[in-house]
């Protein structure tokens, strides 16, 4: 078979997938403002089951309601939410595909505030640099609130017949506020060197591991290295994490009984390099970043640079930024830097879309796995096409990250018109999600 290291199956300590592509972590405001699911959502996650991944990783599903990052995403806060992920779970098991629920809480990193919490909880209590957003720093009792919530979190997913759960470590979320250096100023023994900032998260592992036992999968999402100076103007300031410090938190999280790691990039997000752009949308980003102008303290700033002079909006964002060429694969390196230090499997995210670059890696040793999100969204079937033995899909993402900028006011897909025969054709297959609908 072309490609053949893309379709070995991959064994983990506790779950066994059919090859080595895995859908990442994203979806759009499918679901209810209560955090109770949809059809819609289950029509999203079966796109990508139908397509062929051996894996799929749910978007953000927070496990507090307070750590939600906009509403109408379905959340594990609760027994009530068991059903709907079981579900999930049933229609995307019918297609061979394993089901992975990202447990998560957004910290002081949000888009949509929603009406319940108008601010919230993180390692410190500095706004979110980024929009603005207001937060409370953590205190022992919150911080202990939150570690059971986890934990429950993953009780719940085990409960709904799931096939694991994913922390959500990396992008500048909560996990995140923690162990970085650039964002945690606590004086505790929650803050300061390494070892404390890391504390949060380790006690989230154990914490999952009491209630679950040691037979459920658990990985970790990990920005390996955070560059949280990327954008001058949105997030001035120390770079935080390096690579060296991120390894040494694998290397206790796989101690402390992580099944696998997943590597990422960026200590907020979106980041100039996850998900690196091939441009900065600005047009499209105007038309959906006033919904975040009554949330964040600094977004009506934001907005009035994307509006009057996109040029210097465009130009911060993209002094860090990637080349176009460089995109695909860029997480590699830091990738085969956990691999070389840890015991588990290492999934590495970062723009994939062409197989011999997949297969590639995986021969040499620098990830055991891939997660796709984008290319996916542009080509659900883009495995099949590599069964095929097609390099890459007729009509590739053109990583323009129009989606991205769209997620927060549209339905999630691709908005990149050249790629369709006309609008009309690219509106049809962003409303394809609604099918079936939830009352027929």
């Amino acid at each position: 078979m072309a490609f053949e290291p893309i379709f070995q199956p991959l064994t983990f300590r506790n779950l066994k997938t059919k090859n080595r592509i895995f859908r990442s972590n994203i979806s759009g405001r499918f679901d209810n403002y209560d955090g109770s699911g949809n059809q819609a959502r289950i029509n999203w996650e079966v796109k990508f089951a139908k397509g062929g991944v051996g894996a799929i990783i749910s978007s953000f599903v927070p496990v507090l309601l307070r750590g939600r990052i906009v509403p109408n995403y379905a959340m594990i806060d609760h027994d009530r939410h068991i059903p709907f992920w079981r579900a999930v779970g049933r229609a995307v098991h019918e297609h061979d595909c394993r089901f992975i629920l990202q447990l998560s809480h957004g910290g002081r990193q949000r888009d949509v505030n929603g009406i319940e919490f108008p601010t919230g909880l993180s390692s410190t209590d500095k706004r979110d640099p980024s929009h603005g957003f207001k937060c409370e720093r953590m205190t022992i009792a919150d911080i202990h609130e939150v570690v059971n919530a986890f934990a429950e979190g993953a009780r719940r997913a085990r409960d709904a017949n799931l096939d694991g759960v994913e922390l959500h470590g990396a992008n500048g979320y909560l996990i995140t506020q923690f162990l970085s250096s650039a964002i945690n100023d606590r004086k505790d023994e929650y803050g300061g060197p390494l070892e404390n900032r890391a504390r949060f998260v380790l006690d989230i592992v154990r914490a999952i591991r009491a209630r679950v036992g040691r037979d459920f999968h658990l990985q970790m999402k990990i920005s390996v290295e955070e560059h949280c100076d990327a954008v001058a103007f949105f997030n001035a300031g120390p770079s935080g994490n390096t690579a060296a410090e991120s390894v040494q938190v694998c290397q206790w999280l796989v101690e402390a009984g992580v099944d696998a790691i997943h590597a990422s990039t960026g200590g907020f997000f979106p980041h100039p390099r996850n998900p690196a752009g091939s441009d900065l949308p600005v047009e499209d980003l105007v038309k959906t970043y006033d919904t975040m102008i009554s949330s964040g303290d600094l977004a009506f700033r934001n907005y009035l640079l994307f509006r009057t002079t996109p040029d210097l909006a465009r130009h911060n964002w993209q002094q860090t930024v990637p080349k176009s060429e460089e995109i695909e694969g860029l997480n590699l390196p830091d990738a085969r830097r956990v691999k070389t230090a840890v015991t588990v499997p290492v999934i590495c995210t970062g723009g994939f879309q062409t197989a011999s670059v997949i297969a590639a890696a995986i021969e040499r040793g620098d990830c055991d796995a891939v997660s796709i999100a984008r290319p996916l969204i542009a080509n659900n079937d883009l495995v099949e096409v590599f069964r095929r033995g097609q390099d890459r899909a007729d009509r590739p993402c053109t990583y323009c990250n129009k989606c991205l900028v769209n997620v927060v006011e549209n339905p999630l897909g691709c908005y990149d018109e050249s790629r369709f025969p006309s609008h009309e054709a690219m509106i049809a297959e962003i409303m394809s999600v609604f099918n079936p609908p939830p009352f027929v």
